[in-house]
């Protein structure tokens, strides 16, 4: 059995959730929703601020006290700030991300975390509220090197340690979006503390590809402060939610009715043990 974070070895479920994250999503059970715009991204590279390792993952954070770094449409009613973003991975490429596909893991998930600060005066109201988050979830899946993740990636060696911060100013983090507009999007929660019922999720279809090096420099930070027995930074994710009476919209019409034979052909990658 793996072991746990910390994060995880208190109680895993929030007493009555309904709308807990990470999902398995259904490709076939996803229902097609010709209402859902396209999303649109505006991000502005100078609203980047540093680069944080908080002991779980490490975050990318951006200056949220302006519209500068903006999303909106898709199925959100208003635009959403950028707050941060953060990866999910494992110690293997056999799983990683929060999310699946059809019960198949990518090797890791990154996640765009927005708040909704036309309604609320604050992240930290927005946190609490159901329509106050939007959180972008992008697979990263093995294949040819990103050169976008790269500039991330060489900095990374300077936050290997827990509670360590380096600047890190002008990055668009549009270039780690994949081309196809199409995503799945459902009603959910954070899903660390305080896995607050408070995110409308936007799942792109379409992974990114990142090599082997890239995934590598993700594994080689580390869980603990400089000092401490070194705990390397991996499988940093949650365990599968129930989806309970919830339903994933997408954004496309559904390829297994149109035509079986286009689907992706690592459909069938190794299921996680």
């Amino acid at each position: 059995p793996k072991i746990l974070h910390p994060l995880w070895q208190s109680p895993l479920t929030i007493p009555g959730g309904t709308r807990q994250s990470p999902i398995n999503i259904q490709w076939r059970d996803s229902v097609y929703d010709p209402f859902l715009k396209p999303l649109k991204i505006s991000y502005d590279p100078a609203t980047c601020l540093h680069i944080w390792n908080n002991g779980y993952s490490f975050l990318v954070e951006f200056d949220d006290s302006t519209d500068r770094s903006i999303i909106d449409g898709g199925p959100l009613e208003n635009q959403y700030r950028l707050k941060q973003f953060h990866f999910h991975w494992g110690a293997i490429n056999d799983w990683g991300s929060e999310h699946t596909v059809d019960c198949k893991f990518y090797p890791a998930e990154l996640h765009l975390v927005h708040w909704n600060a036309v309604v609320y005066p604050t992240f930290e109201e927005a946190v609490m509220e159901g329509d106050g988050l939007a959180v972008i979830g992008v697979f990263l899946k093995l294949g040819a090197r990103h050169e976008g993740l790269q500039t991330l990636v060489d900095a990374l060696p300077a936050v290997k340690h827990k509670d360590t911060v380096i600047e890190f100013d002008v990055f668009d983090p549009s270039c780690l979006m994949p081309s196809c507009p199409d995503y799945w999007t459902y009603a959910g929660s954070l899903t660390t503390p305080p896995l607050t019922e408070s995110v409308t999720w936007i799942i792109k279809k379409q992974p990114i590809e990142v090599d082997e090096d890239q995934l590598e420099a993700f594994r080689m930070l580390l869980f603990t402060s400089d000092g401490e027995e070194e705990k390397r930074m991996v499988d940093n994710f949650r365990p599968l939610q129930p989806l309970m009476n919830r339903t994933v919209r997408s954004s496309f019409q559904s390829r297994h009715l149109l035509n079986a034979e286009e689907q992706p052909k690592d459909h069938a990658e190794q299921m996680r043990p």
